[in-house]
């Protein structure tokens, strides 16, 4: 494979640790070759390599180098936090291979961690009424999603979900049901060890937390047509 991802340099997390401690334009063009030759390069070849690999699996996700990652640059228009760089760096893998698309794959290599997620991240309206109608009247199939999960190691994360059940779902009586409709994502991760983001083998890994992550994947999508 022309270009295959070999691994993050061993500098680059350093890099990150150093960018974070400067916060500064002059540091970071002073230190560029060094940014994109441990840490964006191989972000690069690491997004075309998983879409080669995602096409091969069957999985539907893809990515370029141009539409997948994320700035370093920090969006500070509307932040008390001028900090003008992240502590990370980032890119999505999505069934268009834009970032505008649902139904994603997230990687995110970071100085706090590293880790990876198959999100429906933040639906619009009209996709999670469908979706929590379909956990509501089609019970059997979330909870087989939800089982599938489970056998590849893998949860429903929780996090941000609604205190009480949205309008129209108050009657909900089951407990797994009463608690999946009051998710405003949906979304299952996998931590990346550190140490490995230095090898090849992050790709393999990658793709087979994705594979696990199928069920969410497939639950959503037979959803999405049916979104009004």
């Amino acid at each position: 494979m022309a270009g295959a991802f070999k691994g993050f340099g061993e500098k680059a997390i350093p890099f990150l640790k150093a960018l974070d401690f400067h916060q500064s334009r002059e540091w970071f063009q002073e230190n560029r070759d060094l940014y994109e030759s441990e840490l964006h390069g191989p972000f690069c070849y690491l997004v075309e390599t998983l879409s080669e690999r995602f096409a091969t699996a069957g999985l539907g996700l893809r990515g370029d180098r141009k539409k997948s990652l994320f700035r370093i640059n920090r969006d500070v228009r509307f932040s008390k936090d001028k900090r003008p760089y992240n502590r990370h760096l980032s890119a999505i893998l999505s069934p268009d291979g834009t970032k505008m698309e649902q139904g994603v794959f997230y990687v995110h290599i970071g100085l706090e961690r590293c880790f990876a997620g198959v999100a429906w991240w933040q639906p619009d309206p009209e996709l999670l009424q469908a979706m929590r109608k379909a956990i509501v009247t089609k019970p059997a199939a979330f909870r087989a999603m939800v089982t599938a999960l489970k056998k590849g190691g893998l949860a429903l994360d929780p996090e941000d979900c609604l205190k009480r059940a949205p309008r129209g779902f108050e009657e909900v009586g089951e407990a797994d049901l009463a608690q999946a409709v009051r998710n405003r994502h949906f979304v299952v991760r996998h931590d990346i060890d550190p140490a490995t983001i230095h090898t090849a083998a992050l790709v393999d890994d990658l793709v087979d937390f994705t594979s696990r992550a199928r069920p969410l994947l497939d639950w959503g999508r037979a959803i999405q047509g049916t979104a009004k």
